[in-house]
């Protein structure tokens, strides 16, 4: 699926054996950022049928969001 929608994925592997709580390079980057994400009311939920659909509420869901910033 990655493939025919062009997202490139990386998956990030721990470099040390230890156990416990490392933090990953960048990750909280990606989870800050869906947690802002997941306030929208249709983002919440998968409402939407096309990818581009959901694309686009992404883009208006960052929009809106920088919005009330520069506000």
């Amino acid at each position: 699926m990655a493939q025919q929608s062009g997202v490139e994925v990386e998956i990030v592997k721990r470099s040390d054996p230890t156990p416990g709580f490392v933090l990953q390079a960048k990750r909280w980057i990606v989870e800050r950022t869906f947690g802002w994400l997941s306030r929208e009311r249709r983002l919440a939920r998968d409402y939407e049928r096309t990818e581009e659909s959901c694309e686009a509420f992404v883009y208006l869901g960052m929009i809106r969001l920088m919005l009330g910033r520069l506000a």
